[in-house]
């Protein structure tokens, strides 16, 4: 039985091995994406079944293993130097003379050793060959594989040592946990593979666009959106980014034989890895520059950010004789691109209010083209950095795209006044959308106006979601629709919902306005803690929601807490006690709080009598995996109503160790200490056993 299970699932992971290979490096997918993650479910099924199965090169194994307090630091067996960068092209044809002087030099220091009376004989560098790369603007990493397994992989650092992300790199599907060569003994036992980690723009894109619906601040560009997300202590966040990789040379290998960089390259792209497809051999400088020149104006046809390209010399042979510096190797120069700036003018200067209610300056230009795109606003950030910028209505600024993405005024035109500019710009008193008062934190302003129309349909739907009134079937689109046709204005207006609101909306028949009201319904019975956390105060998640619930009991007695009372619980801090008693003082608030009391929504803590199980009650429960049909959540409290404990952390105390698919390292610790592993379905037998 055990080796009929491990030959299916072998034969699984060679099959979808195969299809990151057709996908992420060859970009001619042949099979659907449904298809795909159908094979990945029958392996996460069997895997789950069979947690003994599990190895760390299986493809269920990206979804990011146990949060990390710190990164170990890895030492690099080869140093990762920098790169010497130049801006002209008469500098990147005096390197292409300095690499033939060197030659030369080296050639004529042998023929004098060996014949002094040859030395005026000697000749120029033979013809000399450049690979021509694009300079990725990402993140250099290097990753080491033993037998064609992916073991660990780190940071650049400081050159000669990095930060192990080992963790967060299993993560990127680019990468993959094990070679896709079939013919294993052309790899050399010990291999490591440098390259770039990247965000593609659109995805940068939509990142920041969550990023703001849910408060948080936004990357400057995609290379700091990459660099953050690689250095998240909780890989299963980095799970969640979408990551990608360009490799582009070896470092340190054993027992291998390449002559080449173009070699190497195609080596690379055989194991499995992606190569930049845009590389290019070339045996005169003037083509190098060229092909350098051709792609300065046409970057923006990328998805990706080009900041220059990089030329290296194609024989490893010349790498050796040329050698390095002690900042960068001799054989290798980046031609960096000026990023391109124009001049435009501020006709206006209007305030945007985000969806989480920020107000920001944004500045109204006359139409420019720009990287690609005509730039008609750049966001000026906050109203200090008007001020302190003297930025003016009327001022003529050079204007130019942050990573080549989000516009913005680098300069001001001080040269170019008349007179005739506005000088001063009035920060608003007041949200310009509802009229609400605004609050500032730091250099922000702030609107927490539950009414503001600007931020009514993100609010409505972090109301509905999952983690807080979880209202099945209410989603965006729905939301979208209700809040244009003002049908609804706030989150309480859900439980005045009718049939005949719902059933013309598009998408929404008789039975799904039937099954949506029924959700509606049902979620006024929710705990206080789901609804605390539906109401999006700012710096109250899930966890913080749970301890107010506990220690107040009732939402009336929540919103007369005084700041000094919230300050007294440990997880509650002056920032956040301020932002709950601010919330609760608003008028806005008071009201569709009124109307949720109104509908019947559940205020209190829901006190449920503790269960009890001889085979959970007192037991120590571990999770680690994701179980089918079970959100993390429901996991422990099916426990903790048994009167089982729940722990973060495998230990000689822990009872049970509950592993779903793809589960982190958790699994391999228990194994170590014996600990009794159980599968989605040995949990649910257990938990029925009377």
């Amino acid at each position: 039985m055990n080796k009929n299970v491990i030959e299916k699932i072998e034969d699984l992971r060679a099959r979808i091995r195969y299809h990151d290979g057709k996908y992420y490096v060859e970009n001619m997918p042949e099979i659907a994406d449904y298809d795909y993650d159908q094979l990945m479910k029958e392996l996460g099924r069997l895997e789950s079944s069979y947690p003994q199965f599990i190895t760390p090169d299986s493809p269920t194994q990206r979804v990011g293993g146990e949060p990390v307090s710190e990164f170990a630091p890895l030492e690099h067996r080869i140093p990762m130097l920098s790169i010497e960068n130049t801006y002209s092209e008469d500098e990147l044809r005096e390197f292409d003379k300095r690499i033939r002087r060197m030659l030369k030099n080296d050639r004529l220091n042998e023929v004098v050793g060996q014949a002094p009376d040859q030395a005026d004989n000697v000749e120029p560098a033979d013809e000399i060959e450049y690979v021509v790369e694009h300079k990725i603007d990402g993140v250099a990493i290097t990753l080491w594989y033993e037998n064609g397994v992916f073991t660990r992989g780190a940071t650049r650092g400081n050159g000669f040592r990095g930060d192990d992300v080992t963790t967060n790199l299993r993560t990127v599907k680019d990468i993959p946990l094990k070679f896709l060569c079939t013919d294993y003994s052309k790899i050399p036992p010990v291999i490591e593979i440098r390259g770039e980690i990247y965000m593609p723009n659109k995805d940068f894109e939509i990142l920041n666009l969550r990023r703001e619906e849910a408060g948080e601040p936004q990357f400057a560009n995609p290379r700091n959106a990459a660099a953050g997300s690689l250095k998240l202590l909780n890989p299963q966040t980095t799970a969640k980014r979408p990551l990608r990789l360009f490799a582009y040379s070896f470092g340190h290998y054993e027992a291998g034989k390449f002559t080449s960089h173009i070699e190497c390259l195609e080596a690379i792209e055989k194991f499995g890895l992606p190569v930049n497809p845009h590389y290019k051999l070339y045996k005169t400088i003037d083509e190098v520059v060229s092909y350098c020149n051709s792609w300065e104006s046409r970057r923006d046809e990328l998805d990706y950010q080009v900041d220059g390209m990089v030329i290296k010399v194609n024989s490893l042979e010349l790498h050796d004789k040329l050698g390095s510096t002690s900042k960068a190797p001799r054989w290798v120069i980046s031609y960096k691109y000026h990023p391109e700036e124009i001049p435009t003018k501020i006709e206006a200067i209007k305030v945007q209010v985000g969806k989480t209610g920020t107000l920001t300056p944004v500045a109204q230009l006359i139409p420019v083209p720009l990287s690609g795109t005509t730039v008609s606003k750049a966001s000026l950030h906050n109203f200090d950095e008007i001020e302190r910028k003297d930025i003016r209505i009327g001022d003529y600024v050079v204007v130019q795209k942050a990573g080549e993405i989000i516009p913005q005024v680098v300069k001001i035109l001080h040269e170019r006044r008349t007179g005739n500019e506005v000088v001063r710009f009035d920060v608003p008193e007041i949200c310009p959308v509802c009229k609400s008062g605004i609050t500032k934190e730091k250099v922000y302003l702030k609107c927490y106006n539950p009414l503001c129309v600007a931020q009514a349909k993100r609010r409505i739907i972090y109301f509905a979601s999952r983690n807080a009134m979880d209202i099945e079937g209410f989603g965006p689109a729905i939301i979208e629709q209700l809040v244009d046709k003002k049908i609804i204005e706030d989150y309480a207006d859900i439980y005045s919902l009718k049939f005949e609101d719902l059933e013309p909306l598009e998408r929404m028949g008789e039975k799904s306005a039937r099954n949506l009201l029924d959700a509606i319904g049902k979620s006024k019975d929710r705990d206080l803690h789901c609804l605390i956390c539906a109401l999006g105060i700012r710096n109250i998640g899930t966890h913080a929601a749970e301890v107010l619930s506990k220690h107040f009991g009732t939402l009336d007695k929540l919103m007369d807490a005084s700041n000094d009372k919230l300050k007294e619980l440990s997880e509650i801090g002056e920032i956040t006690a301020k932002v709950v008693v601010d919330f609760f003082s608003n008028s806005h608030t008071k009201n569709v709080i009124d109307k949720l009391k109104a509908a019947g929504v559940n205020l209190s803590t829901i006190r449920k009598e503790a269960k009890t199980s001889s085979h959970i009650a007192g037991k120590s429960f571990v999770i680690t995996g994701t179980l089918n049909g079970y959100s993390r959540k429901e996991i422990e409290d099916i426990i903790k109503n048994l009167d089982g404990r729940v722990s973060s952390a495998v230990s000689g105390k822990t009872d049970f160790l509950i592993a779903g698919e793809s589960p982190g390292s958790k699994l391999e610790a228990a194994q170590k200490l014996g600990t009794t592993t159980l599968s989605k379905v040995e949990f649910e037998n257990l938990i029925n056993e009377t």
